[in-house]
């Protein structure tokens, strides 16, 4: 559940809503290598669950927080990261 809060408050802190998207890829940059598996799987669950929204491009996939999903978003990170 803490590196689902640390993926979101860093697509929060960059301003990657909707149409503004960034590398599945680089997620997991910034979070130590022994849990970047672990990361990714997270990443996963976040698209699956709605909080992000994928976005298949000519380079690779992209996402990006889903603003429908803003409230559970501030929450999410506040009530895990107690910010």
């Amino acid at each position: 559940m803490i590196l689902k809060a640390q993926i979101l408050k860093k697509l929060r802190r960059h301003g990657y809503w909707g149409g503004r998207h960034t590398a599945y890829d680089d997620l997991t940059k910034g979070i130590p290598k022994h849990l970047r598996g672990q990361a990714k799987d997270a990443a996963e669950e976040l698209i699956i669950g709605g909080f992000l929204l994928p976005k298949q491009t000519g380079y690779g996939l992209h996402v990006s927080l889903n603003p429908q999903k803003k409230a559970d978003i501030d929450n999410l990170i506040r009530d895990v990261l107690k910010e």
